[in-house]
């Protein structure tokens, strides 16, 4: 099974909840995740020593993933996310973004240019992932 990993803001209540329905999706897709709020060990304990581990751990998540899906919604993405992308996308991880949210940068760009043209797909609704996360994990099912 392909691996995924879930890339977004994790802050609070409403940023969990919505990365979760993105995880819930890739899991239907038929997808293996890794949602770094759920199963990440070292997060759980909340200390500064931990920042390190943390780092390492969802490097190792990332490195291990097929497939990269991110939570782009907000008026800038997420600076964690963001870096999540760029390292993925330099290790040739296929990358989806998902922005639900109306604001545009500019006329023909969502969000940040150097995000937007990194993806393979940017999804504008969670059923538009759902439709795409399917059609390519039918495509890449180990």
């Amino acid at each position: 099974m392909p691996q995924a990993y879930i890339a977004g803001p994790l802050f609070n209540e409403g940023e969990r909840w919505f990365d979760e329905q993105i995880e819930r999706i890739a899991a239907e897709a038929g997808l293996t995740t890794f949602l770094p709020h759920r199963d990440g060990k070292e997060g759980k304990m909340k200390n500064a020593a931990n920042i390190p581990r943390i780092f390492v751990e969802d490097v190792a998540a990332i490195d291990a993933a097929d497939i990269v899906i991110a939570n782009l919604n907000g008026i800038t993405t997420d600076d964690g996310t963001a870096w999540e992308l760029g390292y993925a996308y330099a290790r040739g991880k296929h990358l989806v973004g998902i922005y639900t949210d109306w604001r545009l940068h500019f006329q023909h760009q969502t969000v940040n240019l150097m995000i937007e043209c990194s993806l393979a797909h940017l999804s504008r609704s969670l059923d538009d992932l759902r439709d795409y996360l399917h059609a390519w994990a039918a495509q890449h099912g180990k």
